[in-house]
């Protein structure tokens, strides 16, 4: 492992293995086999076997990816997938792969006891290291560029659909395409809090909501803004700035040592208290880096404690079906006395940084 910058996670997720009195374990999930090795690959499995005191870590995949994992991580040992050997009355999986997966690894080895260790790996991924931390802080500095680019080129009588393409070109030109499916809302198409980009013709008065993130260096960002009217309707104004201000109060409550259900609930306290806690009917966010979404999962009744290194969203909102929706979302990353802002756009008109 030595040379590997995420050896320290690897050994961690040994330990892991090694505590749950486990023979051996087995990764195929591709998003958990790069956070434990750095290898992005589409057909790999890591297969670790703890040992009392030394581990034996090998990863398997395919004659195409073998010449790339020797030059990108020369301190593993590389085998066939096809020859994925472990034995052990009790080996670890991840209960995510395919059922055809499953039923294989059964009928291998029929007298072998699976253990789920999806979570475990998940958790670990959860705290990102110094170089993971830097790729989503130049990922998120992006999509602020590309949002700033973008509605210079929005103009009245654009679809939903062209809108969302202009967002969709700039983040290939400049990054690596899209980290999930660009989300454009004009109106009330606002209040479906997913919605799918269609036909609507925007014509340059109604508000706009747009949920993006570019993925670069292999990390994705997230980061949810709209454009705001310069004379809004009474009641989209009134809740906008509810939704806003209960962005700013979670943001200044997000700490290590608290919580992630604790920080879902200062946001969710608030706009039940004004009103609209039925209207907020998502969670207020979730991990982000390798994927769009993984732990930590900032819902209600979640017991992770938030730790220094984790990075989660901060999106409450609140829906008014067939009238209007509002969310604004922010990621921020957990430091030793709080929280780092990674999006850095105007959240309304006339502002060039959070307020």
């Amino acid at each position: 492992m030595k040379g590997n910058p995420f050896a320290e996670r690897l050994e961690a997720f040994v330990s892991v293995v090694r505590e749950k009195g486990l023979a051996a374990a087995v990764v195929y999930n591709q998003a958990n086999v790069r956070a434990l090795t750095g290898i992005d690959c589409d057909n790999a499995c890591l297969l670790v076997v703890p040992g009392k005191k030394t581990a034996k870590v090998v990863f398997h995949t395919d004659f195409r990816y073998v010449p790339m994992v020797h030059r990108l991580a020369p301190w593993l040992t590389v085998k066939d997938i096809k020859k994925v050997v472990f034995s052990g009355k009790k080996v670890g999986y991840e209960s995510t792969v395919t059922a055809a997966r499953y039923l294989g690894l059964v009928k291998k080895h029929p007298k072998t006891e699976f253990v789920d260790i999806d979570a475990d790996v998940k958790a670990l991924r959860a705290v990102k290291t110094p170089d993971e931390q830097e790729k989503l802080r130049a990922a998120e500095k992006l999509n602020d560029e590309i949002w700033s680019a973008a509605q210079a080129q929005f103009k009245p009588g654009m679809t939903e659909r062209e809108m969302a393409r202009v967002i969709q070109h700039l983040m290939i030109e400049r990054g690596e395409g899209e980290a999930f499916e660009t989300i454009v809302c004009v109106g009330k198409n606002a209040a479906e809090c997913h919605h799918v980009p269609d036909d609507t013709v925007w014509n340059g008065k109604d508000p706009v909501l747009v949920d993006m993130g570019v993925k670069l260096n292999g990390y994705c960002s997230d980061m949810t803004r709209n454009i705001v009217p310069a004379k809004p309707a009474k009641l989209y104004k009134q809740v906008y700035a509810l939704v806003l201000e209960a962005n700013r109060r979670a943001i200044a409550a997000a700490k290590p040592g608290m919580t992630a259900g604790a920080l879902d609930k200062v946001a969710r306290d608030y706009l039940t208290k004004e009103g609209f806690g039925k209207a907020f009917g998502h969670s207020l966010g979730h991990g982000v880096g390798i994927e769009i979404h993984e732990a930590p999962w900032a819902a209600k009744k979640q017991k992770t404690v938030l730790k220094p290194g984790m990075a989660v969203t901060i999106e409450p909102g609140i829906y008014l079906e067939d009238n209007l929706g509002v969310r604004i979302e922010d990621l921020v990353l957990i430091t030793e006395t709080g929280c780092e802002v990674l999006s850095h756009s105007a959240k309304c008109r006339g502002r060039s940084r959070p307020r």
